[in-house]
This record gives C-alpha cells, sequence and structure tokens, in this order.
C-alpha cells in the first residue's frame, strides 16, 4: 500500500518536475515522492493551482482538506481508475429495494456494535467494571435484527454508541473529562479528539472506495446527500474503533497528548499544531500496522482492511456474495 502524506505548514504546494513540491511560508522546500503517494492531508493554510490538481489525477493521488477547526472540509478526488456502469446499476438498485438495503445497513451497524464491544471488553478485563456497557451494547446487538426499517436502524445505532461512550469516561484521565458526544464545533478535549480522529478514518475510507468501482454518495445505512461521500460513514462505523478510539486512548494514557495541547477558538476546542502532528503520527502508524487475516492467510495492513471491505461490498452487490461486516478478530 502506498503511504499517507500529512502537510500542517503553511504555504503553496505545486508541482515540480515529475514531484509534488511544498514551498513553506519561510521558503523552505520539501519534496512529496508522488511514486509512494496514495493520498495528501492539507492540515495547514495551503495554496494551489490547477497545474498541480491535473498532475495529482494523472498519478491517482487524492488531496483531503481540513478547515479551520480541524474539521474536514472536502476532498480534491483524481478520476477514477475503475468505473463499471454494472457496479454502480446494481449499487443503486440495492438502496432502492428496501430489504436489500436494510440488509446492507444491518451489516454495517452489527459490524461496528461488535468492534465497540471489543474496545470495552479489553479495558473490562483490565481492571475496569464495564458491566453494563457491555450489557447495554448486547442489548443493541439483539436489536439489530428486529429493525424494521433504516431509521429504527439508526436509532439502535445511536443508543450503541451512548453506551460505548461511557468507556471513554471510565478509562480516560480524570483531566479528560467526557459526558456526552457534540460536534459542530466540538466544546471539550475529548469531543476535539473523538472528532479528529473520526475525520481521518473517513478520509481514508474515502481513498478506499476511490480504488473500487464504488460510487462513494450511494450509501445503505446513511442516507445519501449533498456534498458527502455517505458510503464513506458506512464503512467509517465498522473502523472508527479499531483506528481512531484506540489512538485516542494510547496517546491520552500515556500523556503524549495533554490538556496543554488544545486552544479554545470560537467556542470550540481545537487541538494545537504539534497535538495534530502527534495524533497523525500515531494514526498513521496504526494503519502501517499489520495483523494475519484469516481468509487471505496472510498479513494485511490495517489500512488494507479498508479497501477490502469495499472489495467485500462490491463483490456482494455484483456477484451476490454474502456480505459479511469488518468484525476484529484479533
Amino acid at each position: 500500500m502506498d503511504r499517507n502524506y500529512h502537510v500542517f505548514s503553511d504555504g503553496r504546494i505545486e508541482r515540480s518536475e515529475d514531484t509534488i513540491q511544498l514551498v513553506t511560508e519561510a521558503g523552505e522546500k520539501k519534496h512529496i515522492p508522488v511514486e509512494h503517494a496514495e493520498a495528501v492531508f492539507l492540515h495547514g493554510q495551503i495554496d494551489y493551482n490547477t497545474r498541480l490538481v491535473s498532475f495529482l489525477n494523472d498519478h491517482g493521488i487524492a488531496v483531503h482538506v481540513f478547515g479551520w477547526n480541524d474539521r474536514y472540509a472536502g476532498s480534491i478526488m483524481p478520476e477514477r481508475g475503475q468505473t463499471s456502469g454494472r457496479t454502480l446499476v446494481e449499487q443503486v438498485r440495492a438502496y432502492d429495494d428496501p430489504s436489500r438495503r436494510l440488509d446492507i445497513a444491518s451489516a454495517f451497524v452489527r459490524g461496528s456494535i461488535h468492534n465497540m464491544r471489543t474496545n470495552v471488553s479489553y479495558y473490562d478485563d483490565r481492571g475496569h467494571d464495564l458491566t453494563g456497557v457491555l450489557d447495554d451494547l448486547d442489548s443493541a446487538a439483539e436489536r439489530v435484527e428486529g429493525a424494521g426499517d433504516v431509521p429504527e436502524l439508526m436509532g439502535v445505532e445511536a443508543s450503541a454508541r451512548r453506551a460505548y461512550y461511557r468507556l471513554f469516561g471510565a478509562v480516560l484521565p480524570d483531566a479528560f473529562t467526557f459526558d456526552r458526544r457534540e460536534y459542530n464545533p466540538p466544546p471539550n478535549p475529548v469531543n476535539c479528539l473523538i472528532s479528529f480522529g473520526n475525520s481521518l478514518v473517513y478520509m481514508n475510507c474515502v481513498s478506499a472506495i476511490r480504488a473500487t468501482a464504488l460510487d462513494p454518495a450511494v450509501s445503505y445505512l446513511h442516507e445519501p446527500g449533498e456534498r458527502r461521500y455517505s458510503l464513506s460513514l458506512d464503512i467509517a462505523d465498522l473502523f472508527k474503533p479499531v483506528l481512531a478510539d484506540r489512538v485516542v486512548f494510547r496517546l491520552v494514557n500515556r500523556r503524549q497528548i495533554t490538556r496543554d495541547d488544545f486552544r479554545e477558538e470560537v467556542g470550540s476546542c481545537l487541538l494545537t499544531e504539534s497535538a495534530r502532528e502527534t495524533f497523525v503520527k500515531a494514526f498513521e502508524e496504526t494503519l502501517e500496522r499489520t495483523v494475519e487475516h484469516p481468509d487471505l492467510n496472510r498479513k494485511v495492513s490495517y489500512q488494507y482492511l479498508l479497501r477490502l471491505e469495499a472489495y467485500k461490498l462490491k463483490k456482494h452487490l455484483v456477484a451476490s456474495e454474502p456480505y459479511e461486516p469488518f468484525e476484529r478478530w484479533w
């Protein structure tokens, strides 16, 4: 798998012969080797032009942009390497069929609850009494198959996630109090970390879907809407506990991120630049970790698991292969 490159400096990013060059406001020049780039993440205030966009398109490199408040602002996506009218037709047919859509959406929620539960169980086995959270997650899992439509299923998922978020208050230090999930904007450090981590998962799912012939705007659990890749939201729900939340727990409990790494701005809580770099480094290291895959009989990276998930969904839609959502097995 190619790697992600994150740019935190302010300045200009441009084509420089056969590579990408970042020119910082101080005049420093840094090169990004395109032959190893999966996507470029722009965290700073960056200028670029159409010549660069065309060059990135030729090399199949996506650009994901953060806004002023650390939130995902949008993506510049290259032309898809794979296009398939049949895949798109089957994807839309599954969305238009209430029964098929509900089956796929149920799989996403089932897998999401399983992966949330693995995190809770991990800490329950290490001295935290989280029996109540586990019971609530098990209860939500039992209600998944009984949901009559997608809105009801979304309610089941929301109740599971409310139960799951009690884990944060139980395992994080007292300085990181957490009562409930809030965003747009996040008002405190824990919500800030969750939002930032979720954005990274979402963007990586966008890149993973682009490698297939799936349309990222046609989704099953989240309602398709304007100006968002809603299929990425579906797949991201499976991986947030594994990729984002575990990074939050690790960085905070090891004091690699402290309360001093946040700033208040216009009623929101934001990470400092150095803290964002710390988080991104840990997140990318997590993406590069490998695990023995039980079906492929070889080790694959966490990042590759995202792409596998998109391919599994495509095979279900096109070839009617059963879709089993990603559930952490290790």
